[in-house]
């Protein structure tokens, strides 16, 4: 699916989804409406109600198949985000620990790195291009800092192990994040998926062929079915694009205060 797609608003989604699966049934109900009064008629007549439900049963498979691997995706990117909120939280406070000017440095580059992981990495991922070829200077000069400290007590020993772990635990959340980021359905499974409720819609239209307001009615519903489970899946299928996407809220509610 295209990425200008996944970027529309939700409404304007579901316009264009349903649009096109009416339209499709549209024309399958036209098409075999005019069959159905040629030549094509016996062979249409010959055609068995009882294939209708291993082609929904078949449909409904491959809607949870793809919706699974969607909500798996929405699920790993919330949490890889929520716990990379919890780790700078815990950079945050561990670092009054060191009072003075060791604690500002490190509140300013957690600050840093939110500001530019929400204004420059966010957009990025968005469009599927952030990568992990190179470390946030922010993160990598916090580490740094931390190292170099010399503690002056047993407690802000363990704090300046704490902070090491967590903003290690930062940089792999960030990993788990980005690779989320250019997790979605292929153009396998999409085509695999229309295909099939094409053949259902067909074979619906097929058997009602002899009746036409039956044939309507029957495949505007399956229709219906049919696009509000694309769409259903199309609306969360990149977890940080679109109206529907992870949120970086949770990192900018961690965000120190600049006390400069």
């Amino acid at each position: 699916m295209s990425g200008w797609l996944h970027a529309l608003p939700v409404v304007w989604m579901a316009l264009i989804v349903f649009g096109a699966t009416y339209f499709a049934a549209f024309v399958l109900h036209k098409g075999v409406a005019a069959l159905s009064a040629g030549s094509a008629a016996r062979s249409l007549k010959g055609f068995s109600p009882s294939m209708l439900p291993p082609l929904g049963i078949i449909f409904g498979l491959f809607v949870a198949f793809t919706a699974a691997q969607v909500w798996s995706d929405n699920d790993h990117a919330t949490a890889a985000v929520n716990q990379e909120a919890s780790a700078l939280r815990s950079v945050v406070v561990l670092a009054s620990s060191f009072p003075g000017e060791p604690e500002k440095r490190l509140r300013t580059m957690v600050r840093r790195y939110i500001e530019e992981t929400a204004n420059q990495e966010w957009p990025l991922m968005a469009e599927g291009a952030a990568t992990l070829s190179i470390i946030p200077p922010a993160l990598s000069e916090a580490l740094q800092t931390t190292l170099a400290l010399t503690p002056a007590s047993p407690g802000q020993e363990i704090a300046q192990r704490e902070i090491t772990r967590s903003l290690e635990d930062v940089l792999e959340a960030r990993r788990q994040r980005i690779l989320v980021s250019h997790a979605h359905i292929n153009l396998t499974k999409w085509a695999c998926l229309i295909l099939q409720a094409i053949c259902a819609l067909l074979a619906i239209a097929i058997v009602h062929s002899e009746n036409r307001p039956a044939s309507a009615i029957a495949l505007g519903t399956f229709a219906t079915g049919v696009a509000a489970s694309i769409l259903l899946i199309l609306a969360h299928d990149r977890p940080f694009t679109g109206e529907i996407a992870v949120s970086v809220e949770p990192l900018l509610q961690v965000m120190p205060e600049d006390r400069s």
